[in-house]
């Protein structure tokens, strides 16, 4: 039986309860694996953890238990900042007038193998 403050009344303890309060709640990461013949780190999955260091360690236990991996990452989910699939149109549109930024508006010397 609890009291009005939420004790217990035998012990005088707070009262367990089966709601997880803020602090019972860890952060989801976001886990990079750079593999070994790889030059760049790909998305593997995610972790739940109280810190980041935590995230590290257990990514490394999660996503490398066979040495696949030389480098990895842990972002925060909630850092990350993506752009939405509904806007693709929209937001990847000024790249379309601006041929400069691509290898066929510049002509190669004579000298340059391809």
């Amino acid at each position: 039986m609890t009291s009005a403050s939420g004790e217990s009344a035998a012990t005088g303890q707070p009262a367990a309860t089966d709601q997880p309060t803020a602090s019972d709640q860890w952060r989801l990461y976001e886990v990079f694996v750079r593999a070994r013949r790889g030059l760049s780190h790909h998305h593997v999955g995610s972790v739940h953890a109280p810190d980041a260091q935590m995230a590290l360690r257990n990514a490394r236990d999660l996503y490398t238990r066979r040495e696949e991996g030389v480098s990895i990452w842990v972002a925060a989910a909630a850092d990350i900042t993506a752009s939405s699939p509904q806007e693709k149109d929209s937001f990847f549109d000024p790249a379309g007038d601006k041929v400069y930024r691509h290898p066929t508006f510049y002509d190669l010397p004579d000298g340059v193998q391809m």
